[in-house]
């Protein structure tokens, strides 16, 4: 299988409860609920994503002809040391790439792995880490994992209390509350402040990354 890859690097994660942890980033073209395109933003399930992943132009990004090659890309990333490696596969959405393949060479090279998926289609059962990131108006299938990140408020249809009320049910290990990064920036802060308040089985995440200058 040839992996189409947007970009890939060395941060720290900026997001959830692995917030500060140092980490290769694999993001993946592609995703189900956006083109990418611009243009069609406004028509799509997901409305408000924050990120480039059209194409394979970006840092690190390419065409991999199998999966070792991507692993090994990967590796090279991380630099020298065993210990503590982590790798996030991000996207678009990385579960309409991600395969055994891929997984196993991964663990191979002794990463950990996690993935921040949409939900909508299910994560590989032997990554490490899944976080879920839910989109209004989308079919959640994945509703088991280690982070439930749900970003709040949401443009167009959007979730309601009843539908985070629902989320509680699901088996995850954390539920976050990340406020969405748009020009409403201030009102959307104290929305998910006044969830967590209102609702203590979240928790807030920020995205800190951005506060920091990181990528």
């Amino acid at each position: 299988m040839t992996y189409a890859v947007k970009e890939m690097f060395l941060t720290l994660q900026g997001e959830g409860v692995h917030s500060g942890r140092r980490a290769v980033f694999m993001r993946f073209a592609g995703c189900n609920l956006w083109t990418g395109r611009e243009e069609d933003r406004r028509k799509a399930v997901c409305q408000f994503c924050d990120t480039d992943f059209v194409g394979t132009d970006g840092q690190g990004g390419g065409k991999f002809a199998d999966a070792q090659a991507l692993a090994d890309a990967a590796l090279a990333f991380w630099g020298t040391g065993e210990e503590g490696r982590y790798i996030v596969m991000t996207g678009g959405e990385p579960m309409l790439q991600v395969d055994d393949a891929l997984i196993d060479a991964l663990h191979a090279h002794g990463f950990i792995i996690a993935i921040e998926s949409n939900g909508t289609i299910p994560a590989h059962p032997c990554i490490d880490w899944v976080c879920i990131s839910p989109k209004a108006g989308s079919d959640v299938v994945q509703r088991s994992g280690n982070e439930l990140k749900l970003v709040w408020p949401q443009p167009g249809r959007g979730h309601s209390i009843g539908d985070v009320e629902a989320m509680e049910g699901w088996a995850f290990d954390n539920l976050l509350i990340q406020p969405l990064d748009s020009a409403d920036a201030a009102a959307n802060m104290q929305a998910a402040i006044d969830l967590v308040m209102a609702r203590p089985k979240w928790r807030l995440s920020l995205q800190s990354h951005k506060y920091l200058g990181l990528r």
